[in-house]
């Protein structure tokens, strides 16, 4: 069948695909557009799956620094080879991710770190919360589950929804690069300073002022 020049334009410029796979793409899902966009999309978790044993050894630690010294960060972020390390597209991947824990202040890399006794802490928090409101017991520990998965959402780097594009996670975002660059890239690590940290009126203060540089 024959694929139209504006289709293959559209594919890519929603996918990020090369033009040639997203004529492929748009030829095996016979034209149908969404169906071709998902063919990209889990080709694409297949190419970074295929990196997941790889070792992530090489790569960058990057500090930023906001507020005139009121705000600042430090990131390792790893990819396996030094010669991506030092490209451009890697170096600005790790200082987006720089910018987004300026901003949006994660607590933790992945649900993996956050501490037993917090996650217990929290869940009872929950379940007296919804006892008091009356819900029944069957129930509860289902929706605890699902006031977690968002609590992760919350300080979890990996599951924050990406502050250039917030129709994807942390996580997701390092999937399609690891797939793009054909790297293993992982955030092995941060730390985050802030003055006067615990004063909220700041801390919004300095989200929307990285927001508005992060554009």
């Amino acid at each position: 069948m024959s694929i139209s020049a504006s289709d293959i334009a559209r594919l890519r410029a929603q996918t990020g695909a090369g033009m040639l796979d997203c004529k492929n793409a748009l030829e095996e899902a016979g034209g149908d557009f969404e169906a071709a966009a998902e063919l990209l999309r889990k080709k694409g978790i297949a190419k970074a799956a295929k990196r997941a044993g790889k070792i992530a050894a090489e790569g960058l630690v990057w500090s930023y620094i906001h507020g005139n010294g009121r705000l600042g960060v430090l990131v390792e972020v790893n990819c396996e080879t030094d010669f991506v390390a030092r490209t451009d597209n890697f170096q600005d991947l790790v200082k987006g991710v720089a910018m987004h824990i300026a901003a949006v202040s994660p607590r933790y890399v992945s649900r993996a770190e956050v501490p037993g006794a917090e996650l217990e802490k929290e869940k009872d928090i929950y379940r007296a919360q919804l006892a008091a409101e009356g819900k029944p017991a069957e129930m509860i520990e289902k929706i605890v589950e699902g006031k977690m998965n968002k609590f992760y959402s919350e300080i979890c780097l990996l599951e924050q929804p990406y502050i250039r594009d917030e129709d994807k996670t942390v996580e997701q975002l390092l999937g399609e690069k690891t797939a793009e660059i054909g790297e293993k890239i992982s955030v092995r690590r941060f730390v985050r300073f802030e003055l006067g940290e615990g004063i909220e009126k700041k801390r919004v203060d300095f989200a929307a002022e990285v927001g508005e540089q992060l554009g």
